[in-house]
């Protein structure tokens, strides 16, 4: 399922809307990685060893791991909650 619901009993969209859906879709998944990726570099890599190791340490893999795991359990969260909201403004969609 996208991220703009556009599956299902989505309306007929011309192909025009649909590149532009699947273009805003795009955007919105690559600033979700960017925004992943900047929060977990941020929070994970010890900046203070100057990063004289080529190699991300045990601690900053086991780090990133669980900020990644969390970034998506709160993404998937946010969503769900989201449609609820939406399906009881809008009751005729699911």
């Amino acid at each position: 399922m996208s991220f703009l619901g556009l599956g299902g009993g989505a309306p007929k969209l011309s192909s025009e809307q649909k590149v532009q859906a699947a273009e805003a879709e795009l955007d919105m998944v690559t600033d979700m990685f960017n925004r992943l990726v900047d929060t977990c570099y941020t929070k994970c890599i010890e900046k203070s060893k100057g990063y004289s190791e080529g190699d991300v340490n045990k601690n900053e893999g086991l780090c990133i791991d669980r900020c990644v795991a969390k970034y998506f359990d709160t993404n998937v969260k946010v969503g769900e909650h989201m449609q609820k909201i939406g399906s009881s403004q809008f009751p005729g969609r699911r």
